[in-house]
């Protein structure tokens, strides 16, 4: 029983820094219907620019975070006046082309500034089993997936409470339940798009330090925004409650599914498994648990 916990607790922190590379995606697409592709190509610059930032300054990690951050929130802001602001009221196939060539270019942009090769991130953080845990409970966790966990979840809460507590959260929301509406009461729709892609900035380097100390800063973070898609499609692509749960279940299944399933099929299920959950769950309900539902007459 111990090692089953062992497993599922493994599997829900690991969703919940899931939950936080999806919640970047939903950001963009509740407020603006885009599907910001460039997501994962922003989680992988934030990281190698922190990195770069200490290499070729010699700095600290505490003076080079709050560089990194001045930075994407510079990036996020650029994106959208710079590229998005120039297609609004363009078809949204129009926005999703451009979002992938703007991953293209902040993958080039960032390897071009701090070079390529692979580059380690340490964090304050010990990557050692959780000495309580084991002690009392034999049960085998991570003192740093625990670490990062808490931090995600810290981060999901101050976007939860500017969503619903602030006068730029009941914007977001007008603007993402009607753009010609929210217009016509005077918002900004500008001014919040920059807003949002700031955000999603900041969250894209909260997300590419935890994954980059864990796997190296290397172009494979770039493949995370992969790793969100069965939890937007779970969640739905319009709630950040729902990138919490699809981000949970995501991460517990696909432990569970490599440590009980991945036997009987030669293992290595753990890397696609989530999508054949993801396509099983389009077949019930499209919309996702929370997302809107979209009743079309014919």
């Amino acid at each position: 029983m111990s090692f089953f916990i062992e497993v599922l607790l493994g599997g829900l922190l690991s969703g919940v820094m899931y939950a936080l590379v999806a919640i970047g995606f939903v950001l963009i697409y509740k407020a603006s219907g885009v599907f910001n592709f460039a997501q994962g190509a922003m989680v992988f610059f934030a990281a190698l620019t922190c990195v770069g930032i200490i290499d070729k300054f010699g700095v600290s990690l505490w003076i080079a975070v709050p560089a990194t951050i001045a930075v994407m929130i510079l990036l996020g802001i650029g994106i959208e006046r710079i590229v998005l602001r120039p297609l609004v009221n363009q078809p949204e196939i129009t926005l999703f082309m451009a979002t992938i060539g703007l991953a293209f270019f902040i993958e080039g942009l960032a390897q071009l500034i701090w070079g390529s090769q692979v580059r380690k991130l340490d964090l304050p953080i010990e990557d050692i089993p959780n000495a309580y845990l084991m002690d009392n409970y034999n049960i085998l966790v991570s003192n740093f997936d625990m670490t990062a966990a808490a931090i995600c979840a810290v981060l999901v809460t101050a976007l939860a409470l500017l969503f619903s507590k602030t006068k730029v959260g009941r914007a977001l929301r007008a603007v993402a339940d009607d753009h010609q509406a929210a217009l016509a009461v005077g918002i900004p729709l500008q001014r919040i798009w920059a807003v949002l892609w700031g955000v999603a900035g900041l969250v894209a380097l909260v997300a590419g330090m935890l994954w980059g100390a864990r796997n190296g800063v290397q172009f494979a973070l770039t493949f995370i925004a992969l790793k969100a898609l069965p939890v937007l499609i779970l969640g739905g692509f319009t709630s950040v409650p729902g990138a919490i749960v699809g981000g949970l279940i995501i991460g517990a299944s696909e432990k569970l599914a490599e440590v009980y399933l991945g036997p009987y099929v030669g293992g290595g299920i753990e890397g696609w498994f989530p999508y054949v959950l993801a396509l099983l769950f389009l077949l019930v309900r499209p919309e996702g648990l929370f997302g809107e539902k979209i009743i079309r007459r014919i």
